[in-house]
């Protein structure tokens, strides 16, 4: 019989209020409350904080505080990834990034959901998708990303987008629901 956390990481239903999981949401707070209040005198105490926190860290990451997750071990970030101030992560599932990813303030990632039938919904199931997002990606400020999401490489969001669907690489997306505003070149 599979775990609570084994089938939230697998997007089956799942209780979130199960022991283990709570304690290992306590955890990320912990670290998130040191580093949403480190000093910015000390990046290596906040990069040390964030090693702590994210399932894979690349080089040179920077993220403005405050930040929040469920979580944290299923955020992976590539290479040179920014994250601007405000910005949320409901990871109980894999939230990927690929290099150089730029996110704008208060931009939102959730890969939880919960189920449409009201009973089951009432009842505390939850499940999660997860969101993959290209190299060279341009989230702007206060943009969403739904659950199950993909964006491929080069991607720019418009800020206050709401992505509830995935998009190729080398397109601009914004509106809500999102939609494909133009295609860019590689000149671009």
């Amino acid at each position: 019989m599979k775990s609570e956390k084994e089938k939230m990481l697998a997007g089956e239903l799942y209780q979130a209020s199960d022991p283990e999981l709570a304690s290992e949401r306590l955890y990320a707070r912990e670290v998130v409350q040191a580093f949403n209040s480190s000093s910015p005198a000390d990046p290596e105490n906040r990069l040390a904080l964030l090693r702590k926190l994210f399932g894979k860290i690349g080089k040179n990451p920077w993220i403005e505080p405050p930040f929040f997750c469920d979580y944290g071990y299923n955020i992976s970030l590539g290479e040179d990834c920014f994250f601007n101030f405000n910005c949320v992560v409901l990871d109980v599932c894999k939230v990927t990034l690929g290099d150089r990813v730029l996110i704008g303030p208060a931009v939102q990632l959730y890969t939880g959901t919960h189920p449409l039938d009201a009973a089951t919904r009432g009842a505390l199931w939850e499940y999660g998708k997860p969101i993959e997002i290209g190299s060279d990606v341009w989230i702007g400020g206060g943009a969403i990303i739904c659950p199950g999401v993909t964006l491929g490489d080069r991607v720019v969001v418009a800020a206050g987008a709401v992505v509830t669907k995935s998009f190729p690489s080398d397109v601009v997306i914004g509106g809500n629901p999102a939609k494909i505003i133009r295609y860019l070149s590689s000149k671009e």
